[in-house]
């Protein structure tokens, strides 16, 4: 899965550990999920989206969706 949870954090200047704390997971999790190594789980794809008040497939795209754009 492609996303851009990476570009999202840099925009408001937060590390992956800044992000981490406010998902309430480890930064592991955050560095694996930007580094598309873990898709997360549903619940915490709408925590993510909640946080950059975007709707979710705004921050994630399937790869067949990303080669479209």
């Amino acid at each position: 899965m492609i996303n851009r949870l990476k570009v999202l954090r840099a925009e408001r200047g937060w590390s992956q550990g800044d992000l981490a704390e406010r998902l309430e997971v480890s930064r592991q999790s955050v560095n694996a999920i930007e580094t598309g190594r873990y898709d997360p789980s549903l619940p915490l794809a709408f925590r993510i989206a909640e946080l950059f008040a975007l709707p979710i497939e705004a921050i994630f795209v399937s790869p067949s969706k990303g080669d479209a754009a």
